[in-house]
C-alpha cells in the first residue's frame, strides 16, 4: 500500500533557500513547492491542494502577515511562519492572525522537518493518548467533531479549527477540570519543551476563547488560574 506524500509550498524571496527547502524536504518524502512572494503563492493554490505552507514574513509586496490573514479567510490549511527578527512580537502576531507554528532563521532545516511534521499530525487529528475516543465530544453548549476538526454550536451551526486551535481544544478536553501550566499545555500540544518566557500558549488561549464566544467574566469555559496557567471548567461528554 503506498501513501500519497504531503504537499508542502515553501513561501520564500531567497532563491537558495527555496531550492534548499525543495530539495531537502523532497529526500525527506515531501513533494515541496516554491513560490517567491504572495502572488506565485495564489497561482499554486489555484491548481495544488498544499497539505502545509512555510511562509516567510518578510517578503517583497504582501509580506507573510498578510499572506497568513488571507488564507485564513477561506482556508484552515497549517501554515509555519519563518521570521528572521528576534522581536517576540512578530511571533505573537503571527500567531493571532493563525498560525500554526513558527520558526526563527538562521534554522536547521531538522528543527523545521521535525515541527512540520508535528503540525501535520496535529492538524490531520492525531492525538496519541485520548482519553475519550468519541467523535462527537459535548462540553457546556459545544459539540466537537474530531473526523472534521468543527465545532457545532446550539443551532448546529459548524465552525472549522486551524491545527493548533483544534489540538489545544483537546488537551483541555482530555483534561477537563485540571489546572494546567502553560509549560504543560505547551509541551502537550507541540510535543517539546517550552522555550523560557514564551508566551505563544497565552495567544493560543485568547484565540480559542474568541472561538467558544467566551465572555471575560462571565460562564468561562477557560479560567485563568493566576500565576499558574488554566483550568477547562466544563463537563466533557462523549456522544459517540
Amino acid at each position: 500500500m503506498t501513501t500519497t506524500p504531503a504537499t508542502l509550498i515553501v513561501v520564500d524571496d531567497d532563491p537558495e533557500i527555496r531550492e534548499l527547502l525543495v530539495d531537502y524536504l523532497g529526500r525527506h518524502g515531501y513533494r515541496a513547492l516554491a513560490a517567491e512572494d504572495a502572488e506565485a503563492l495564489h497561482r499554486l493554490l489555484a491548481s495544488e491542494a498544499a497539505d502545509l505552507l512555510i511562509v516567510d514574513i518578510m517578503l517583497p509586496g504582501d509580506d507573510g502577515f498578510t499572506i497568513c490573514r488571507d488564507i485564513r479567510r477561506s482556508s484552515e490549511v497549517p501554515i509555519i511562519m519563518l521570521t528572521a527578527s528576534a522581536d517576540e512580537t512578530d511571533r505573537i502576531l503571527g500567531l493571532e492572525l493563525g498560525a500554526d507554528d513558527y520558526l526563527g532563521k538562521p534554522f536547521n532545516p531538522r528543527e523545521l522537518l521535525a515541527r512540520i511534521k508535528a503540525v501535520l499530525r496535529r492538524s490531520r487529528g492525531g492525538v496519541a493518548a485520548d482519553p475519550v475516543r468519541a467523535r462527537l465530544v459535548a462540553f457546556g453548549t459545544w459539540r466537537l467533531d474530531r473526523m472534521t476538526r468543527e465545532l457545532i454550536d446550539e443551532n448546529e451551526v459548524r465552525t472549522p479549527l486551524s491545527g493548533a486551535d483544534f489540538q489545544l481544544l483537546q488537551v483541555f478536553l482530555e483534561h477537563p477540570e485540571q489546572v494546567l501550566s502553560r509549560e504543560a499545555l505547551y509541551e502537550l500540544t507541540r510535543g517539546r519543551p517550552s522555550p523560557p518566557l514564551d508566551r505563544s500558549i497565552d495567544v493560543h488561549v485568547c484565540r480559542l476563547r474568541q472561538r467558544l464566544g467566551e465572555d471575560t467574566h462571565y460562564h468561562q469555559l477557560i479560567r485563568t488560574v493566576r500565576g499558574t496557567g488554566y483550568v477547562f471548567t466544563a463537563r466533557v461528554e462523549a456522544l459517540t
